[in-house]
């Protein structure tokens, strides 16, 4: 979550950690020595989108209040920069709130009997008796209490650096939560970041299709196949689902 991890920016963090699909965020030590693909390497030539703002949008499941802490947390984890727009203008905000309507967040396809043990070793799978809906529900509500206990104001009202410091406080598990692991909540929202920020943009997110642009995927398009291996620039504008041209 600092500015730079091992040498590299938050922007370079995130293109290392991109051909990874876990199901809960790993951390930053474990995709230190991984190389960019390819296609990665090839975006670098891109010319950095413009100025961009996300589409206005009104939260349907998340309050005004946890609205705000996603907006600023998405900020902080994909940040803007020289290379083009970050979490905040891709729309990612949206893309979370609308997938706390979706069976995903209610756990539905989710095996929930039991029984739970959160003490077993993270390889072995998710240990709480908690859904998505409800770890952001306790997660947010429990950040937010600790943001006030360390700065006397809530997560959206504090300086950048701050709110780097509690990221990273919840990302290391260190920050204080009483119904949650801080780590937990802090992993799902890191890897519903992600996947909002390169999601196609159906889903609210990847608005502009800024994500793909970054690492130069085309996006829906039938057949790219021949130019995986070719270590080079993909020629032609990434395409959405619905037919949109980045």
């Amino acid at each position: 979550m600092s500015e730079q991890k091992n040498g590299h920016s938050r922007r370079d963090f995130l293109l290392r950690t991109i051909t990874l699909a876990p199901a809960m965020a790993v951390g930053s030590t474990a995709v230190g020595a991984l190389a960019l693909s390819p296609m990665a390497n090839a975006a670098e030539a891109n010319a950095p989108a413009g100025p961009q703002k996300a589409r206005d949008y009104q939260p349907s499941w998340f309050t005004a209040e946890e609205f705000a802490f996603i907006t600023a947390a998405v900020a902080r984890l994909i940040p803007s920069d020289e290379r083009g727009p970050g979490a905040l203008e891709a729309g990612v905000p949206e893309f979370i709130d609308r997938q706390m309507n979706t069976p995903y967040a209610t756990g539905s396809n989710w095996y929930m009997q039991g029984p739970f043990n959160p003490d077993l070793p993270k390889e072995l799978g998710y240990q709480l008796p908690l859904v998505p809906q409800q770890i952001y529900r306790l997660g947010l509500a429990e950040a937010d209490a600790y943001s006030k206990a360390q700065h006397g104001n809530v997560f959206a009202g504090l300086s950048g650096e701050q709110q780097d410091k509690l990221l990273q406080a919840m990302e290391s598990g260190k920050a204080e939560f009483k119904q949650l692991p801080s780590n937990t909540f802090f992993a799902f929202l890191l890897q519903n970041t992600r996947e909002g920020f390169f999601s196609d943009p159906v889903h609210g997110g990847n608005q502009g299709m800024v994500g793909w642009k970054l690492i130069g995927f085309p996006g829906a398009r039938a057949d790219f196949m021949d130019w995986v291996e070719r270590g080079e620039r993909y020629p032609f504008p990434s395409v959405s689902i619905r037919g949109e041209r980045a």
